[in-house]
């Protein structure tokens, strides 16, 4: 079996008293079937860090951009959005690169600053379909503003993914319609994630990918632990169990549209 994580933070994993090194965190991922990663930049200085981590691991491939709740400091070390988006493109030609993001809104964490998140977000959608790459994108208590926004930049033409999805399958329905991919993280295995059990039945299987999101939202039976990639594993058996095919079919199934979504093919 074969199973990518499509989205995970291996820079932020506890490396004081949890794992030793990235080695460490790739040897636990690989014993439970856990064999290649997306790991996501959340700012330009996140993204030279991650670099500099990970370049050296060949099962691991990044993102570089701004998380909406960044939008505001990286303006204060950037002081322009056009010089912003320069360094992004310049940043986003390694071919280690295979998508831009995360980018989005955030309206649970910061609602005050809504027309700069917007505009970064408009932003990523132009760069990516420039550079002809898909983007990740984050969305909390904001999906009718990032389903607009998606459809007036016509995101189509780049494509790209809404991560750790948590909507009806309307919305779901809205983001399908513009060829984006849905990943499930951890909150798939939650006791009270009914709603969303219903929601990802419908989702057909060749749009799906599942992610941890790690260091955050740990499945069961790990809640209350910091997550980690090795535990993508729990994520799929539930997937696997709601949708009523076996793990391996899940795991081979999720591994395609990972290469078809993020062109990864090409540098394999």
């Amino acid at each position: 079996m074969f199973l990518i994580d499509s989205h995970c933070h291996i820079d932020r994993l506890n490396y004081n008293l949890l794992h030793k090194n990235i080695e460490d965190v790739l040897n636990k991922s690989f014993n439970n079937n856990v064999k290649q990663f997306l790991t996501v930049s959340t700012s330009i200085n996140n993204f030279y860090k991650i670099k500099n981590l990970c370049q050296k691991y060949i099962s691991i491939f990044y993102s570089c951009g701004i998380h909406p709740l960044n939008c505001e400091k990286e303006l204060i070390n950037f002081y322009t959005i056009k010089s912003i988006f320069k360094k992004i493109e310049d940043l986003s030609s390694d071919e280690r690169v295979i998508a831009l993001g995360e980018t989005g809104l955030d309206y649970f964490y910061s609602s005050d600053n809504k027309n700069i998140q917007k505009k970064f977000f408009r932003e990523h959608i132009r760069a990516a379909i420039r550079l002809k790459k898909p983007i990740i994108v984050h969305s909390r208590h904001a999906i009718d503003d990032t389903i607009k926004i998606l459809q007036e930049e016509k995101a189509e033409k780049c494509q790209g993914i809404l991560h750790s999805f948590t909507e009806n399958y309307n919305s779901a329905r809205k983001l399908l319609d513009i060829g984006f991919y849905i990943s499930f993280s951890g909150i798939i295995t939650f006791k009270n994630s009914g709603e969303l059990e219903t929601t990802l039945k419908k989702i057909p299987l060749e749009r799906l990918l599942i992610e941890t999101d790690s260091p955050y939202l740990s499945p069961v039976p790990y809640r209350g632990k910091e997550n980690q990639p090795s535990y993508l594993f729990e994520i799929a058996k539930k997937i696997s169990i709601l949708k009523k095919e076996n793990v391996e079919k899940i795991s081979k199934i999720t591994r395609k549209n990972f290469y078809t979504l993020f062109n990864v093919q090409k540098i394999l």
